[in-house]
């Protein structure tokens, strides 16, 4: 088992070196690195690193990322001029697949030709085309790296579990023992040896279904990061409390000049204004140029060359058609950006206000919550150990100890998943709009 993990530890390694292009940052060539200590097998990496990997080899930005070389493959396709098209002939003959003397040997060669102007705003579409496509790739991006944090920050709550669970465990044996001393000299009742040890096996209850929840997180970070699930990866960060929030007309602002969403709208307005202006020039004609030769004419040689091009006869099939059509796309399009920033007004309101509070909420935690619930442990376990307080009186404040070590656990990952949720939503880094770079 050592052995096939340490595989594909060095597996991982090589994928994130092979996989990385020269553009990217440090971070993705070198995400993993070696854990010390106990768990040997486990990869470290930061939420940074983590984030680098992710976007480097989540599959569905693999996606996203094709789908934008198609849409550039449609620009070249909007803007070829096709094939010239090369015929041969024989007519005229005396029956079907007879080639006699008596018919005509013709060559032909044609080329369709759009009109320029056409061509021109064929490739606008497809340009526009190209830029939401583009847009749709970066918002991809985002909710991946929001994803990866937030499920980064998961793995470290679950672990900051585990560690404040084992200090309960111990402060549980240690009270069992204490107890089972005292009843042993005769200063304590039986139940409360019995209400310890119950104390003690809960503890370890607890322990095992908190086992679960890191192997849960553990896999939600490895399939957002594209490596195998069960991949020994560990967090080499902490949670730490989040710094203040930039104000909220900054943040507005800054959401409202880079959300992709919006820039993708305002690409395809752009892209429907040159699909009418298309759609209108149906009276240009597209020419087809041909030249042909008949071999069977005796010599000199006797060429002919022809041009066609198409005649509207009926212009309200076209703008009752087509034309109505692009306009009502057009205005289709205006309703959908007026939606489309009202949607990120109120996305960035409501992140901005669920950051705001988890931030309040864990500075209390630590400031208020968690050093009164230290300090109640503290003096009903020195008044018990003097035989002073009861059992229950201990109990209780090590179940409140518990309590607030783990609400603040909670607070933590909540503040932090609450403002990778708002940079999402401003998909521009908080610590530049604060520093007023973010334009």
């Amino acid at each position: 088992m050592h052995i096939f993990r340490s595989a594909i530890a060095l597996a991982l390694v090589a994928g994130a070196v092979s996989a990385q292009q020269p553009s990217q940052t440090a971070a993705g060539d070198s995400v993993f690195r070696r854990q010390g200590g106990g768990t040997e097998d486990s990869l470290r990496l930061t939420r940074a690193e983590a984030i680098a990997y992710a976007l480097a080899h989540n599959p569905q930005i693999e996606i996203a990322s094709a789908q934008l070389h198609q849409a550039e493959a449609r620009h070249v396709e909007a803007t070829a001029i096709g094939d010239p098209v090369v015929t041969a002939s024989y007519d005229q003959e005396p029956g079907f697949f007879r080639t006699g003397a008596g018919g005509q040997k013709n060559v032909g060669a044609g080329l369709a030709v759009p009109f320029p102007e056409k061509l021109r705003l064929r490739g606008a579409v497809a340009v526009a085309d190209v830029r939401s496509a583009r847009s749709d790739y970066t918002l991809t991006r985002q909710l991946i790296a929001a994803q990866t944090s937030e499920a980064y920050d998961s793995l470290l709550v679950a672990n900051v579990h585990r560690t404040d669970l084992l200090e309960a465990q111990t402060l549980a044996r240690d009270f069992l023992s204490r107890t089972q001393a005292r009843f042993n000299a005769g200063t304590a009742a039986r139940l409360d040896v019995i209400r310890a040890s119950v104390a003690v096996a809960q503890a370890g209850t607890d322990l095992l279904s908190n086992l679960g929840d890191v192997q849960n997180a553990a896999s939600s970070l490895e399939r957002l990061m594209g490596v195998p699930l069960g991949a020994p990866v560990a967090p080499a960060d902490s949670l730490t409390v989040p710094p203040p929030l930039p104000p909220l007309d900054r943040v507005l602002s800054a959401a409202l000049s880079a959300r992709p969403e919006i820039a993708s709208i305002v690409a395809q307005r752009q892209g429907a204004r040159a699909a009418t202006s298309l759609a209108k020039e149906f009276w240009l004609p597209d020419l087809t140029l041909g030249v042909g030769r008949d071999y069977n004419q005796p010599a000199p040689a006797v060429f002919s060359t022809g041009l066609s091009f198409p005649f509207p006869l009926f212009p309200w099939e076209h703008t009752k058609g087509e034309i109505a059509e692009s306009k009502f796309r057009e205005r289709e399009l205006a309703a959908s950006e007026r939606d489309v920033r009202a949607l990120v007004t109120q996305d960035v309101r409501a992140a901005y206000s669920s950051a705001a509070i988890a931030i309040q909420q864990v500075v209390f935690i630590r400031d208020e919550l968690l050093p009164a619930a230290r300090a109640a442990y503290k003096s009903a376990s020195a008044s018990y150990s003097l035989g002073g307080s009861s059992a229950l009186d201990v109990q209780d404040a090590r179940r409140s100890l518990l309590d607030a070590e783990s609400q603040y656990a909670d607070a933590l990952v909540a503040a932090n998943v609450s403002r990778a949720e708002l940079q999402r939503a401003v998909s521009v880094p908080l610590d530049t709009i604060a520093q007023g770079t973010s334009r």
